[in-house]
């Protein structure tokens, strides 16, 4: 009879429970993994930025180096 009603209500756990102190440490690391996560996906998600690419431009050749005459 308890199971049923577990099972139709959900299981649910005492707040006895919620307010130790160990439940607020893992509460506050799923908190920080799921920040890192985030920002991992939005990293993986955006272009890469080249340091060469943020370089000032008078560092670049001023003439080609390609075997293909420039026209």
């Amino acid at each position: 009879m308890m199971a049923a009603a577990a099972l139709s209500t959900g299981a649910l756990i005492p707040e006895s429970v919620l307010q130790h102190e160990e439940v607020a440490i893992l509460a506050a690391f799923v908190a920080i993994n799921t920040l890192v996560y985030g920002a991992l996906a939005l990293a993986k998600i955006l272009p890469k930025i080249y340091v060469s690419d943020l370089l000032h431009r008078e560092r670049r050749r001023l003439e080609t180096r390609s075997i293909h005459p420039d026209d």
